[in-house]
């Protein structure tokens, strides 16, 4: 199966995207032809500092390293470095429902989060997202629960361009994680873990031990005492429930049995030292690909080289399909 997926560089990466995004890739690279990218001009969407964008992406470059994509197994690359992502995103725009994206709840959130700079890249973003998943002719798209809207979409653009101009993309399919696609905030466990909100919301992958501890410690739980998976009662205890349980490896039943009749103080402390035990690996990783900086711009180059010379062929088609050439 051809699996394309990307993440922004914007901020801190955080054990949700790991949960929700960058572990299945771990697992997808292994027997799929994997595409995986910085998402760069997606983030012109929001507010940014142009000075830091560069160096944002090199970080981001450096955290996909250091969490286990191997670009020898997966073409990894910068968005921005193939500009057939752009004209073809111009492209699908013209047959992409403009009543389809203002339904996006995507849209509505940011539109309401970003009242001072809601532009036309919010509204359209997930036309250049259906333009990132059809321009590698990609089967699968492993993302979270928010973004199965967004692969609906590039489905129905999908289906309405090859309706059109004849057969010339696949429909893609959302790959989601049995568990984990929606990691929620630490501080407000109603609320999707987001590195756009306060840094107390998140755990970082690279995160300090000290600031786990404190972080996980201070972690909103549930009235009662009882250690118990029950979302619609006890979100709290229930995220750091799925938490420890993707982070252990072992089932949330087993997980609740080991700490019944343990209080949340006993849990979360047990949960703290699973964290920093587990992300240690990569904080070494990333403190010596930090080291190395040439290996990583080199592999992001030749990333580019291997994606180019598909979507450069996608392209020509679609030139050929829409009457361009």
């Amino acid at each position: 199966m051809r699996v394309l997926s990307g993440i922004q560089p914007t901020g801190q990466i955080h054990i949700g995207n790991y949960l929700g995004a960058i572990k299945q890739w771990l697992l997808l690279q292994e027997k799929n032809e994997c595409f995986f990218f910085i998402a760069d001009l997606h983030s012109l969407t929001i507010p940014y500092q142009p000075e830091n964008l560069q160096k944002n992406i090199l970080e981001t470059a450096i955290v996909y390293l250091a969490a286990g994509i191997n670009p020898e197994k997966s073409i990894f690359f910068v968005q921005s470095d193939i500009k057939e992502h752009t004209e073809l995103c111009w492209l699908l725009n013209t047959v992409a429902p403009i009543g389809d994206l203002e339904r996006m709840t995507q849209y509505k959130e940011k539109s309401r989060q970003f009242k001072k700079n809601i532009n036309a890249g919010l509204l359209v973003y997930p036309v250049l997202q259906a333009a990132d998943i059809l321009l590698y002719k990609t089967e699968g798209v492993p993302v979270g629960k928010d973004q199965v809207q967004h692969i609906e979409l590039a489905r129905t653009i999908a289906r309405k361009f090859n309706q059109r101009f004849g057969k010339t993309f696949v429909e893609p399919k959302a790959v989601l994680a049995k568990m984990g696609a929606k990691i929620m905030s630490l501080n407000n466990p109603k609320q999707k873990m987001s590195k756009s909100l306060e840094s107390q919301s998140y755990i970082s992958l690279f995160e300090e031990p000290g600031e786990i501890k404190r972080k996980v410690m201070s972690a909103v739980t549930d009235t009662g005492k009882q250690i118990k998976y029950n979302p619609g009662k006890k979100p709290g205890i229930s995220n750091l429930l799925i938490i420890y349980s993707l982070f252990s490896e072992k089932p949330i039943k087993e997980v609740e049995k080991i700490f019944k009749g343990k209080g949340y103080a006993q849990f979360k402390k047990s949960l703290a030292e699973l964290l920093i035990n587990s992300l240690e690996p990569f904080r070494k990783k990333r403190k010596e690909l930090l080291s190395r900086e040439v290996y990583v711009r080199e592999t992001l180059k030749l990333g580019a080289k291997r994606a180019r010379a598909i979507a450069e062929s996608t392209m020509h088609d679609v030139r050929q399909k829409i009457g361009l050439a």
